[in-house]
């Protein structure tokens, strides 16, 4: 299965609707390969709050990540010494998604 070209469809949003933003995004867009966690941190560059938290709600039930993803997100709980609690609200996930992430990954 393709995965979609989320530099081109990121590119042309920010040219079309925030060409302003351009230079924040520009490191992220510009990265070799683009993660999950990169896709949404443009996001939160983009659109302003009150879009995203309809947004966000939405889309709740529809994540997924990719292994690498998950890998990262894993890194960063053991880097910041987070427990599981803190990394599932930090990332919004379930408790439960980490524990088995931990257990399928460990």
């Amino acid at each position: 299965m393709k995965k979609p070209d989320y530099r081109k469809i990121y590119t042309d949003m920010i040219m079309a609707k925030f060409p302003d933003k351009m230079d924040s995004c520009s490191t992220i867009i510009n990265k070799e390969s683009l993660s999950s966690i990169d896709i949404i941190s443009l996001q939160k560059k983009l659109f302003d709050t009150q879009q995203r938290e309809l947004t966000e709600k939405f889309n709740q039930q529809h994540k997924s990540y990719d292994i690498p993803t998950i890998h990262k997100i894993l890194q960063y709980q053991r880097d910041q010494q987070l427990n599981n609690s803190q990394l599932a609200r930090h990332f919004k996930l379930s408790r439960n998604t980490v524990t088995k992430w931990k257990k399928f990954f460990s």
